[in-house]
């Protein structure tokens, strides 16, 4: 890939991607962006990993029919179950969000006692646990999977009475640990960002590795020379398995601005 002005793609199962998206158009404004949330098939944190990789499989080969330069994997479940196969298969550098997360969890982490949310297919590879471990020998690590989070923001309820008594159930056993670091393992778990903090308290660091996403496809793209410097305004396009109406009413809130078009994908 050698096109400047090709799109940035970013996969994630449903919404929850829109968080990295919104930290890519704040830092790389001139970009063009495309959007695919398999929206059709979320969630994926339930599934088999086989399963999960052929869902991958399909909307890499969906995407690489667009002009692009490089893909962001927005699911940490999709990082874990299709990582390696994706950077095989593909033409374009493949930045993993999951890779991102454990890189920034390994900085700010000061009494190395880490909490980690994530779905059970996530968790259940051991991806985060063993590489945070090979980076803090010493960490005291909790894991907790939280599959109802995905559903509530997927239906909206982000501020919902129903999430907050799922938060205060699933995180009750932190209170016990005295945790100083919660890694959000799925970037559906961000947008609850604030009510979590509420739950854990202002000792918590909540780390949420959008940022620090964005940064390592500047850095990327800066070293490839594909950074896209247009004066126009950028494309930005938004796809989804379906129900396109429901993703621009919640997207739009999620972002707080709207969403002008959302196309169904052919997959």
């Amino acid at each position: 890939m050698t096109d400047p002005n090709a799109s940035i793609a970013i996969f994630d199962s449903g919404l929850g991607g829109l968080t990295v998206f919104r930290a890519l158009k704040e830092l790389l404004p001139k970009e063009n962006l495309l959007y695919f949330g398999d929206t059709a098939r979320i969630p994926y944190g339930n599934k088999r990993p086989e399963t999960i990789l052929s869902y991958c499989k399909q909307a890499a080969q969906f995407l690489e029919t667009h002009n692009i330069k490089i893909l962001i994997l927005a699911c940490h479940t999709a990082c874990a179950a299709a990582l390696k196969e994706l950077r095989a298969d593909l033409n374009v550098p493949v930045i993993a969000i999951l890779e991102q997360a454990i890189d920034q969890v390994s900085l700010i982490s000061n009494q190395n006692k880490i909490a980690i949310l994530g779905t059970q297919a996530t968790l259940s590879t051991g991806a985060f646990q063993k590489q945070i471990s090979e980076r803090l020998p010493h960490a005291e690590l909790t894991t907790i999977a939280c599959p109802l989070f995905v559903p509530l923001v997927e239906e909206g309820f982000i501020s919902h009475a129903l999430t907050r008594l799922a938060i205060k159930e699933y995180l009750s056993p932190l209170k016990e640990n005295k945790i100083d670091t919660v890694l959000l393992g799925c970037t559906h778990y961000p947008l609850l960002q604030q009510l979590i903090a509420q739950e854990l308290g202002s000792d918590v660091t909540l780390m949420d590795p959008a940022t620090a996403c964005a940064k390592k496809v500047q850095e990327v793209l800066a070293e490839t020379h594909l950074l896209n410097e247009q004066t126009s305004s950028p494309l930005i396009q938004f796809y989804v398995s379906d129900d396109p109406d429901k993703f621009r009413k919640i997207g739009s809130l999620i972002l707080q601005e709207p969403i002008a078009s959302v196309e169904i994908a052919q997959l």
